[in-house]
């Protein structure tokens, strides 16, 4: 049994989505005390700009004629598969930047994407359970003022489940900048609510991933 953890906040010792994501691995860990937890983070190692381009571009290249750049972004892209596909469970922590996805987790991505076993074509992720957890500074919900400026969420479910294939859940907090902008003051009950449901979310999510099989 194992976890895979990917975090992309900026601010890890501030983070929300981090703090979640704690409670989600937690409930994994309290289950499997025994199993390891293999950990990415994009804030403190971050994915080269170039690498998915130098992936790319070596698949085109004998592989005795590859520049330095494009071996090594190519051996990153398998290291990256290896470690979706060795784990038992994924955790994805993914913050809202700045009304789209973050360009950390967009450039691993696209790098891992570029691994045969989970392109397109790829199955070995198909069914595999895993947790989103996603934090957006305000609310984006249905009928709020800025309904549908959430540019991340759609898109990280939408290559998480329908192009990886995961069995996906999704815990998501918004207004996390209310305490911090006073513009959102007048939130403050409301993203209480949103907190403590969040919290919730990750606690349950949490052990649903833990008590998950892996697929025959």
């Amino acid at each position: 049994m194992s976890l895979f953890r990917l975090d992309a906040s900026i601010l890890p010792a501030s983070s929300a989505s981090r703090s979640l994501a704690d409670l989600v691995e937690q409930e994994w860990v309290a289950a499997h005390p025994d199993a390891g937890v293999t950990r990415r983070d994009l804030a403190t190692d971050p994915v080269p700009a170039t690498a998915w381009a130098d992936a790319v571009t070596g698949k085109f290249v004998a592989e005795e004629d590859r520049s330095e750049g494009q071996r090594a972004a190519q051996s990153l892209a398998t290291t990256f598969a290896d470690e979706l596909i060795g784990a038992e469970a994924l955790l994805f922590a993914v913050p809202l930047y700045n009304y789209g996805v973050s360009q950390h987790f967009k450039t691993w991505f696209d790098l891992a994407y570029t691994d045969p076993r989970i392109d397109p074509q790829g199955t070995a992720l198909r069914g595999k359970h895993a947790t989103l957890v996603t934090v957006l500074g305000g609310n984006y919900a249905p009928g709020t003022p800025k309904e549908g400026w959430d540019h991340s969420t759609g898109w990280l479910r939408r290559v998480l489940e329908d192009v990886w294939g995961l069995d996906l859940r999704v815990v998501e907090r918004p207004f996390t900048l209310v305490g911090v902008n006073p513009a959102l003051d007048a939130f403050t009950d409301t993203a209480l609510a949103l907190k403590l449901k969040a919290e919730g979310d990750a606690v349950t999510y949490g052990r649903e991933l833990a008590a998950s099989k892996s697929r025959p």
